[in-house]
């Protein structure tokens, strides 16, 4: 037997739901990118070039074009990000053979290193969740978020 729970909502109950969500995501974000910024001392990064650093690890060299498109952020804010992590060694520019008026930005072995060191204090901090949470929670909670993502994937950002 199916109960109401499993059925999909209507789009009024679903914007109210979705509402619901995003009062929880904005300041969670915020708190989190505080966090961050809190330990920059420690670890040398601040929430925008720890997000190029992440970007880079996930898919390798890329475009500030192709970064600031991934992160729905302006070029410029990547840009400076950019600038911020080759200043402190953590990329590096290199030539883009398919484009070049467009360089390249790979991660250095201390890039790499950084981002290690920043993920593994992440996943400490994030193993001290309390609950009950089972993989099907989080499943669902993705597939929320991707799908409220994807609504907004045409935005612009300059």
């Amino acid at each position: 037997m199916t109960d109401d729970t499993d059925l999909p909502l209507a789009p009024d109950d679903l914007a109210d739901r979705l509402t619901e969500v995003f009062a929880l995501v904005g300041p969670l974000y915020r708190r989190v990118q505080r966090k961050v910024e809190q330990a920059e001392p420690i670890e040398g990064l601040s929430v925008g070039v720890r997000a190029v650093l992440d970007l880079l690890r996930e898919n390798g060299p890329m475009t500030v074009p192709q970064m600031g498109r991934a992160q729905a952020l302006s070029r410029q804010f990547v840009q400076r990000m950019v600038n911020d992590a080759a200043a402190e060694q953590l990329v590096e520019i290199i030539p883009n053979p398919a484009h070049q008026r467009s360089s390249l930005i790979r991660l250095t072995d201390r890039g790499r290193a950084a981002i290690t060191a920043v993920m593994a204090r992440e996943r400490a901090l994030l193993r001290q969740v309390d609950g009950d949470l089972t993989d099907a929670d989080v499943t669902a909670c993705v597939r929320v978020l991707a799908r409220m993502l994807e609504l907004f994937d045409n935005v612009d950002v300059n």
